[in-house]
């Protein structure tokens, strides 16, 4: 039987159900993509952001004691297919790119969570729920700064990846006997921060 939901409660109810859900998924990408990055400070930075992500169901588990509930997790089909499409990726790239792939599966993911705890603080604060909303921020926050430490981290990693590929053309290109690098007839730069078009 389908859900119907008649009150905000039953709404507040489902979504932070499918919350749990949610961040049980992380779990699970965010083991994805420990394993596929090649560089040891992005399994670093995974590993220690699973052990966040579980902290943050600990809240969730909170936030269901102080609605006196039992802990139900609801499905998240948004987070299976974030998983899904992440194990897909990586296992089209290269292992020299992999970890642009997993930093763009982090990044997609941690955005996704975010609007999902924005919509849930909303619910909560307009119940006036703040215990809830409390542990509910705290979350919302731990996932606002892991955006910003996979943006630095991608933004690096694009610029050195860049780097190493355009040195790759070029010592192939003298290993050929071509010569230089023929310039292309449109200069296409290498990055472009945000913002910047």
């Amino acid at each position: 039987m389908s859900e119907h939901f008649t009150t905000l409660q039953e709404i507040f109810h489902y979504k932070l159900g499918s919350a749990l859900t949610m961040e049980h998924d992380s779990l699970d990408l965010l083991d994805v993509l420990e394993h596929a990055a090649m560089r040891s400070d992005l399994k670093e930075h995974f590993n220690e952001h699973a052990a966040e992500t579980r902290g943050q169901i600990e809240n969730l588990h909170n936030c269901f004691v102080l609605l006196s509930e039992e802990p139900k997790r609801v499905p998240s089909p948004t987070t299976k297919g974030l998983v899904k499409e992440a194990k897909s990726a990586i296992g089209k790239t290269d292992d020299m790119l992999v970890d642009a792939v997993v930093l763009g599966a982090a990044l997609e993911a941690e955005h996704y969570e975010t609007g999902v705890y924005e919509s849930l603080l909303v619910l909560a604060k307009a119940s006036g729920a703040t215990g809830i909303a409390e542990l509910l921020n705290q979350n919302l926050e731990q996932e606002k700064a892991a955006i910003e430490q996979i943006k630095a981290a991608a933004d690096r990693i694009a610029r050195t990846d860049a780097e190493e590929q355009e040195s790759r053309v070029e010592e192939s290109h003298a290993e050929d006997g071509a010569g230089a690098v023929p310039t292309p007839a449109v200069k296409v730069p290498r990055f472009m921060p945000p913002g910047s078009i």
